[in-house]
C-alpha cells in the first residue's frame, strides 16, 4: 500500500468525522431555524463559533488534498476522468472555503445584535437570515461539484475493474445528490429523495475510505 493510498482512505474518513460529529458538536449548522436564538448563542460563546469556522476551513482543505491524492493514485487509469474529478472536487473545497469565510460575517452581526434596540434587531436578523440562506444555497452548489467529481471517480472504479461494487454505489450517490442539490440550488426546493442520496453518499465514502485505508 502506498502512502498516498493510506492518506486518501484516512482523509475520506476524517472528512466524515469532522463534518458529521465535530462540527455539529461546536454548533456549526447549514440551516438555522431560529436566527435570533442563533445570534444570541454565537455572542454568548464567540470562541466556540470561531473554532467551528476554523475546523470547517480545515475540513475544506482536507477535501482539496484528497482530490489531489486521488489524482496521483488513479489518474493513470484515465487521465481525462482524473482531471474532471480533481477539478470538481477542488472546486467543491474552494466553494466551501468561500462559504465559510463569508459565514464568519455572522459573528459581526451577533456582536452588534446583543446591544441593539428592538427595531435594530429586526434589521440585523434579516441580514443574518440572508447570510444563512446564501450559505445553504452555496453549499448546494458545492454538492453539485461533489457529485460530478464523484461520478468521474466512480466511473473509473467500475470501468477499469478497480472496485466495481463501490464504484456503482458512488455512481448512484452522485446522480441522486447531483439531481436533488441541483433542484435545491435552482429552485430553492427540496426533493423527497434528498435524504436517500445523502445516505448513499455516506455509505460510498465510508466504504471507499475503509477500502483505501485497509484493503487497496
Amino acid at each position: 500500500m502506498s502512502t498516498e493510498t493510506f492518506l486518501s482512505g484516512f482523509l475520506f474518513l476524517l472528512i466524515l468525522v469532522v463534518y458529521l460529529f465535530l462540527l455539529p458538536a461546536l454548533g456549526y449548522k447549514l440551516e438555522i431555524d431560529d436566527i435570533d436564538a442563533e445570534l444570541q448563542m454565537i455572542n454568548d460563546d464567540i470562541k466556540k463559533f470561531q473554532i467551528s469556522i476554523l475546523l470547517a476551513l480545515f475540513h475544506n482543505a482536507c477535501v482539496i488534498t484528497l482530490a489531489i491524492l486521488l489524482f496521483i493514485i488513479f489518474s493513470p487509469y484515465n487521465m481525462i476522468l482524473g482531471i474532471v474529478w480533481t477539478f470538481f472536487r477542488i472546486g467543491e473545497g474552494l466553494i466551501l472555503r468561500y462559504n465559510d469565510i463569508k459565514y464568519l460575517g455572522l459573528l459581526n452581526v451577533a456582536k452588534i445584535y446583543s446591544g441593539s434596540s428592538d427595531a435594530e434587531k429586526i434589521s440585523l436578523s434579516d441580514l443574518a437570515s440572508t447570510l444563512t440562506k446564501t450559505k445553504s444555497s452555496t453549499f448546494a452548489f458545492a454538492m453539485i461539484f461533489w457529485s460530478i467529481g464523484t461520478l468521474a471517480f466512480s466511473i473509473v472504479l467500475v470501468t477499469y475493474g478497480v472496485n466495481p461494487i463501490i464504484g456503482w454505489i458512488g455512481i448512484v450517490a452522485s446522480i441522486l445528490v447531483g439531481f436533488s442539490d441541483g433542484i435545491l440550488f435552482l429552485k430553492q426546493k427540496k426533493v423527497i429523495f434528498e435524504s436517500i442520496g445523502g445516505l448513499v453518499a455516506l455509505l460510498f465514502e465510508i466504504l471507499v475510505g475503509i477500502w483505501l485505508l485497509f484493503f487497496a
